[in-house]
């Protein structure tokens, strides 16, 4: 059983703390929140009085983006575990020096990409791994809602990591990852930013390439609701998820495999943030399980990626 606090009780942290009861491996201890909210009948501790804790074995941070770097560096002090919302850090250069860190103190670390341990996505790569669907030619990810344009709202406001790339690219970005084999080869074919009357990025598009093998077309927004799926495109046909990214306990693909066309259906006994809790805690109590997680080294891919992509063309 993995002992779990929480930094911050805005949405993602109240989620945290309502997913984690269907859970069977992980339990809330303690909460902490500077806003003064609370959660049921449980106490608000200060942020560092949580921290030290002795009877708290990991530590959700659901906190600003911007001072996600900063917990860290006192949660590692503390040699706890870290399960941190996305984006980790605003800047590559913060990133690697907190993996330098977390790596130095042996923490267990990942970054909260809820989809990727979802039973759906190891069925995409269950698929993909089984079925003769000849070489990928491309991948195709959309992630993009209509946000009303405020500049007091966190999502444009650049210093707390607003902006369609820091908000929604871990997500396309992250699904292109899981075909890679080498991170090292992929490369940025092109790119377009659209900005909001303040200069951060209101939408944006990425054609990423893969060792010449296949691309990726990516595209996120702050401006438009979009077709919000993925789709890997094979020589011999294609896997099509019209739910990629917050998938109910039931959700559908389509498949067609040459001249074969079928809906392939997924159960999930929990919730995507409750299922997320259970394989973080089941690979923080056993370190050898082998759980399609996002740890530090996909998240230092991940951010080079979106530095590259957020740099005005010359």
């Amino acid at each position: 059983m993995i002992n779990w606090g929480i930094l911050g009780l805005g949405r993602m942290g109240m989620a945290f703390a309502n997913a984690i009861e269907e859970t069977d491996n992980a339990l809330l201890k303690g909460v902490a929140s500077k806003s003064g909210k609370r959660f049921k009948n449980f106490e608000n501790f200060s942020y560092e009085d949580l921290i030290q804790r002795e009877d708290i074995d990991a530590i959700y941070i659901a906190t600003l983006n911007n001072t996600h770097i900063d917990l860290i560096k006192h949660i590692s002090k503390e040699g706890k575990k870290i399960l941190c919302e996305k984006p980790v850090s605003l800047s590559l250069e913060d990133l690697i020096e907190t993996e330098a860190l977390v790596n130095k103190k042996s923490i267990k670390f990942y970054e909260a990409i809820a989809y990727y341990s979802h039973p759906q996505t190891t069925e995409i790569l269950n698929l993909y791994g089984k079925n003769d669907f000849g070489k990928i030619k491309s991948i195709e990810c959309n992630f993009g809602f209509k946000a009303k344009f405020k500049t007091s709202s966190r999502l444009f406001n650049k210093s707390l990591g607003g902006g369609s790339i820091f908000d929604l690219g871990c997500y396309p970005i992250s699904f292109f990852m899981l075909f890679v084999e080498n991170y090292e080869k992929i490369s940025i074919t092109s790119k377009s930013l659209n900005y909001a009357k303040n200069g951060v990025d209101d939408e944006a598009e990425l054609i990423l390439n893969y060792d010449n093998k296949f691309e990726g077309k990516l595209k996120v927004s702050l401006k438009s609701d979009l077709d919000n799926i993925c789709k890997i495109n094979f020589e011999n046909g294609y896997i099509k998820i019209n739910q990629p990214w917050l998938p109910e306990k039931k959700t559908n693909i389509e498949v067609l495999i040459k001249d074969h066309y079928f809906i392939k259906t997924i159960h999930s006994d929990l919730s995507v943030y409750a299922n997320q809790i259970q394989n973080v805690s089941e690979c923080f109590i056993n370190q050898n399980k082998q759980i399609n997680l996002f740890d530090i080294n996909k998240s230092i891919i991940n951010m080079k990626i979106i530095t590259d992509w957020l740099k005005k063309n010359d």
